[in-house]
């Protein structure tokens, strides 16, 4: 490595240094008593070393978060959200072609499940994993929650599983057609909006911020996420 090599790692590591020292804080908290081995087991994931960054936990610097106590309703979060581009916009775009959300039995889509997996060979470039490719002939209750965007014909078009694990959701596998019609943007909100008007968590995880792909992390923004610094806590 040459100098200028170095010099603009050290410069990148001081963006970065600078941009951890600015991020909110929030405390999620882990509840036991919701589902135990659900629960434990995601915040020994959540809370395990960096994969790179051995001094820091997994999930604790850049997590994507929407704080869902700023909205007053599933209303408000849309309208704050409505300038073209941004998840209000596509969301009622997409309702307008005939778009539903509906939290769904995977084994009803099974089929329309293994066709989603199997439409794209990459996604946010790069190759999708090869689990994707196999067809699952039954799906086992997991404790997470499945949504489902549904087209006209009620054929499903995109899905997204969530966990409750204490004061917040995180999504788990989220994916789509690439249509150009919205989908994503809806599901999302829809959850968000969901989340919301229930009142009982603090906020919603979609992994994380600082270390997503450009196309995803503006993704992200135009839902609502922001980049966190987490504590967490188990009980």
């Amino acid at each position: 490595m040459n100098i200028s090599e170095l010099l603009e790692r050290l410069r990148e590591a001081l963006r970065l240094a600078r941009q951890i020292a600015r991020l909110p804080r929030a405390r999620l908290r882990f509840d036991s008593a919701l589902d135990p081995e659900l629960v434990r087991r995601t915040h020994r994931l959540f809370t395990k070393p960096h994969p790179r960054y051995r001094v820091v936990r997994h999930k604790s610097l850049g997590v994507a978060l929407i704080d869902l106590r700023a909205y007053a309703s599933g209303e408000a979060y849309l309208h704050a959200l409505r300038q073209r581009d941004y998840a209000g916009y596509h969301s009622r775009r997409a309702r307008e072609r005939g778009y539903t959300v509906a939290e769904i039995d995977r084994n009803d889509y099974i089929d329309d499940i293994h066709q989603i997996n199997t439409s794209l060979d990459e996604r946010q470039g790069r190759p999708m994993d090869p689990a994707y490719a196999a067809r699952t002939d039954r799906y086992d209750a997991d404790g997470l929650r499945h949504y489902g965007v549904l087209d006209k014909h009620g054929r499903l078009v995109a899905y997204g599983d969530v966990g409750v694990y204490g004061n917040f959701a995180a999504t788990d596998r989220l994916l789509g057609y690439r249509n150009g019609d919205g989908i994503m943007y809806l599901l999302l909100a829809d959850i968000a909006c969901r989340l919301i008007d229930d009142g009982r968590l603090d906020y919603l995880m979609y992994d994380t911020y600082l270390g997503a792909l450009p196309g995803l992390r503006n993704f992200k923004k135009k839902l609502g996420f922001r980049p966190y610094r987490i504590r967490y806590s188990i009980q």
